[in-house]
């Protein structure tokens, strides 16, 4: 996998560079129930095709990503932990 073939699998699940488990298999399952063939919408099979792709792609890239549990980390994915952190440390003083 290259970082292009990243950015497109978000482009074509319509993620931005910022998405939870959560948000993927969500929009997942909504473009797969929307370009269905059975849903009668679109009869063009490569769209199915092209959203399992890029739904595979970021399942991959999930799964194989290492997490880092950093402190520094911590306080980017939680701000509003960061800024309880700094009021408590004002107020403990």
């Amino acid at each position: 996998m290259t970082y292009a073939d990243l950015q497109e699998a978000l482009r074509v699940l319509g993620l931005g560079e910022r998405a939870t488990m959560k948000d993927i298999k969500t929009r997942h399952r909504e473009l797969v129930k929307r370009h269905h063939p059975d849903a009668g919408i679109t009869t063009e099979p490569e769209i199915i095709r092209q959203i399992n792709a890029a739904y595979r792609i970021l399942m991959d890239y999930v799964t194989e990503y290492r997490f880092s549990f950093a402190e520094n980390e911590f306080y980017e994915q939680n701000p509003e932990e960061r800024f309880r952190q700094q009021f408590m440390d004002f107020y403990n003083k």
